[in-house]
């Protein structure tokens, strides 16, 4: 796979700032269908030194080359490289990590929709970018980013990938933070495909399952596909697994009329 990361400039919030974008692409220089895949969180948000770590989500990235799409990683504001204050909900006393109030957590999350935002602009403009079969998807906070995200700016997207997502870790925060955004993406009334593990550290499968319920309850369409991951792995890493879930993936793609093989040369 050709690889490469970018700083690129984005307008978000009224200030210029450069976001960190890590690019896979297939062989050839014709545009390719391409996903746009949206990182997670740091956990409890009490450690800085993971803020800084590189996105990347490279079996994800291989599985996706492979069948002929570019996947395109963007790190959000003060993550993985980018420029400026990665501030995405946490407690008034930062130490004390990501905030469980809904008052301080869903502005969080808003922000973090506005730096996808910002970066689809940046994403869409490249040339190597198919504008007419984009997909968005993420891991954990990315993936419910990228569902809200969807239900905000429907336009021009083929389809939602949310892999174990969710905002507020259900163990920790007893609040109804996560079912509140997955309802802000029911504006997007294609197909979504939600992708959930067995043993999961911070999600269960039943309070997952509620938050699809709450999705299509306000209108949203999707696919809720449950695995058990291989022993020793974590429910909430299954987007380290294709062996799991990429043929459900495939179907996906099939049904929104995308590709699931490299173009012909």
């Amino acid at each position: 796979m050709a690889q490469e990361t970018h700083l690129v400039p984005v307008v978000v919030d009224g200030e210029t700032v450069r976001l960190a974008i890590r690019v896979y692409r297939p062989p050839g220089e014709r545009a390719a269908p391409t996903l746009v895949f949206n990182h997670g969180s740091t956990g409890t948000g009490r450690d800085p030194g993971r803020f800084a770590r590189p996105i990347d989500f490279p079996e994800l990235a291989a599985a996706f080359v492979k069948r002929g799409w570019a996947v395109v990683m963007p790190a959000r504001r003060g993550r993985g490289g980018s420029e400026g204050l990665y501030d995405e909900g946490f407690e008034g006393d930062r130490a004390l990590g990501y905030a469980c109030e809904p008052a301080l957590a869903i502005p969080g999350a808003e922000r973090g929709v506005r730096d996808i935002n910002a970066a689809m602009r940046v994403i869409l403009a490249m040339p190597f970018v198919d504008r007419g079969r984009v997909v968005i998807g993420g891991q954990s906070r990315g993936g419910i980013l990228s569902v809200a995200y969807a239900g905000e700016h429907p336009e021009g997207l083929r389809g939602v990938i949310n892999f174990v997502g969710g905002w507020s870790g259900a163990y920790r925060c007893p609040t109804d933070v996560n079912a509140t955004l997955f309802r802000r993406g029911a504006g997007y009334r294609g197909e979504t495909l939600w992708l959930y593990g067995e043993g999961d550290a911070f999600y269960t499968l039943a309070h997952s399952r509620r938050n699809f319920t709450a999705f299509q309850t306000a209108g949203g369409a999707g696919t809720f596909l449950e695995y058990m991951p291989p022993a020793g792995v974590d429910g909430h890493q299954i987007v380290s697994q294709p062996v799991l879930w990429a043929p459900a993936v495939e179907a996906y793609l099939r049904r929104q009329g995308l590709p699931t093989g490299p173009a012909a040369p």
